[in-house]
């Protein structure tokens, strides 16, 4: 690894941070559609939907932070899509530095500006109702998951944004991954589906990362679905992070 690794990483993150900081509306529309359907599901359907709890609101958000992650993450593969496509990836390539402290620069930009916007939706169902009787140290564990979830997702726009060849195509992904916690128990409890949609939806990672945050926002015990989803998490960061790392690379010979 270059010895400079860190400081040109940094050089690289202050960039796209600029970027993300003159535009502010990125933020801003990443926010709006979840925090539009926190409103709708909690004071349109909420009293509709049998979930066995009072406050609709503490069942929802969960999902809701993952449904922003994931319409976050899109803006990871449109900004690499743009340098590869203007050549700015060559240009920071002839120049002394480390050549991985590009990609990392766009993949920390992601962690940053999602945990902007995950703030942002949870001030706003504090607004709505929601409270939470979860310690610190459960607090630090759904930050964890989190934050392991966005880095999961990221090598998933990396590749996207490395390999698309239209700025659409690029960005496309992140549809099946948005509307993947409505086939999940983020919305509503799985015993209400059919069959082969339960045993999807109790099978795929957005419900074991839903039921874990769940469990410890209100204190309850978490059982091995934390496991399930740790492993969801790693197991997909991991994979996608080598395909990143390949595409990327092809990209830089």
């Amino acid at each position: 690894m270059n010895k400079y690794f860190f400081a040109d990483m940094s050089v690289m993150l202050g960039r796209s941070m600029r970027h993300i900081f003159r535009s502010m509306d990125t933020i801003f529309t990443v926010c709006i559609t979840p925090i539009a359907m926190m409103l709708l599901f909690v004071y349109v359907f909420g009293g509709a939907i049998e979930t066995g709890t009072d406050n609709y609101v503490n069942y929802l958000l969960p999902g809701i932070l993952l449904m922003a992650i994931a319409s976050g993450v899109a803006y990871v593969a449109y900004r690499l899509f743009m340098d590869k496509q203007r050549g700015i990836i060559e240009r920071f390539h002839s120049m002394p530095i480390s050549r991985s402290a590009v990609l990392w620069g766009h993949v920390l930009t992601s962690l940053v500006s999602n945990v902007i916007t995950m703030v942002v939706i949870i001030l706003v169902a504090l607004l709505m109702g929601f409270r939470s009787s979860a310690g610190i140290l459960s607090w630090l564990a759904v930050a964890g998951i989190l934050l392991l979830f966005t880095l999961a997702l990221t090598w998933i726009a990396a590749i996207a944004g490395l390999t698309g060849k239209t700025m659409e195509g690029a960005s496309a992904f992140s549809y099946p991954l948005i509307f993947l916690p409505f086939i999940s128990s983020a919305f509503v409890p799985t015993d209400s589906m059919p069959k082969v949609v339960r045993a999807f939806a109790e099978n795929q990672p957005v419900t074991s990362i839903v039921e874990s945050i769940r469990a410890l926002l209100s204190n309850q015990p978490v059982g091995h679905e934390i496991w399930v989803a740790l492993a969801w998490c790693i197991g997909i960061m991991i994979v996608a992070y080598l395909f990143a790392m390949r595409a990327y690379k092809r990209k830089a010979a």
